[in-house]
């Protein structure tokens, strides 16, 4: 068991299709003790509560955008875990202007501070919390959740790009603070288009997974994939590894074209 004897908390977790959901469940099967979060509306759309019951956990309602629920969450999870943590994951991500199709040239700048804030802000917000209430045990991990968008551009996939741009940079700035302070480590994995019911309400994301797809070498990495990437960064295995966005692609993000897409369009 990687994990064992290890404590954590883990955000985002909608439904089975989440890939915060089957990093809950591998953390659970390697041993960890964790706490489960999400924002009160999706907690009222999703089936976290199941997830709570199968790891021996519990649900502690936060919005991650608000320092005070950020307080809340980790004095919870304190009083629930026993004192400090040794892994968080951030997998929080949402555009109002990508939900109502707002085009990218026409952008609600109102709806774009929102996608900042949820997406990747709330990831300072968590960090910046966590070390003022000395909240991170030595040698513990952060990992955030970050799509190749960042780097290219992929049209329908908006404002959410500027947004995992900026977590990957929050990801370097905080990562090299938190591991002067308490050598813990902060990454992001950029992961393959993956069926999660967040990405599948994307317009063009059936697109992009069949290219991505038909592109990957290895083909696209599964959310179960994913999960075992987290495991491994939440283990003492990945004790060197910081500041990093770690591609989990199935090659894709090296390589400039495949057979498959030669021969779909010969």
């Amino acid at each position: 068991m990687l994990l064992k004897g290890k404590k954590g908390i883990i955000s985002g977790a909608l439904d089975e299709n989440s890939i915060a959901w089957k990093v809950a469940e591998k953390c659970f099967e390697n041993g960890a003790k964790i706490t489960l979060t999400n924002a009160p509306i999706a907690l009222r759309m999703g089936k976290i509560n199941e997830l709570a019951e199968k790891c021996s956990s519990k649900v502690i309602p936060a919005d991650l955008t608000s320092v005070e629920d950020i307080e809340n969450l980790y004095d919870e999870s304190s009083n629930l875990l026993g004192d400090k943590v040794d892994f968080i994951l951030h997998s929080v991500g949402m555009s109002p202007n990508v939900r109502k199709n707002k085009e990218y040239g026409d952008l609600n700048y109102d709806w774009l501070n929102k996608t900042l804030d949820v997406s990747a802000i709330s990831f300072h917000k968590m960090m910046q919390v966590a070390e003022k209430r000395n909240f991170l045990n030595k040698w513990s991990s952060v990992v955030g959740l970050s799509y190749i968008a960042a780097q290219r551009t992929f049209p329908f996939y908006s404002d959410m790009a500027e947004a995992k741009s900026l977590l990957e940079s929050i990801t370097r700035s905080y990562g090299y603070r938190l591991g002067k302070i308490s050598k813990t480590r902060v990454n992001t994995i950029s992961q393959s288009p993956t069926i999660t019911t967040a990405g599948a309400g994307i317009e063009g994301f059936k697109a992009f997974y069949n290219y991505a797809e038909k592109m990957s070498p290895l083909g696209n990495a599964t959310a179960e994939e994913c999960a075992s990437y987290c495991i491994f960064l939440f283990s003492d295995l990945s004790k060197k590894i910081t500041m990093q966005n770690l591609f989990h692609d199935g090659g894709f993000s090296n390589t400039g074209i495949s057979e498959d897409i030669i021969d779909q369009f010969s």
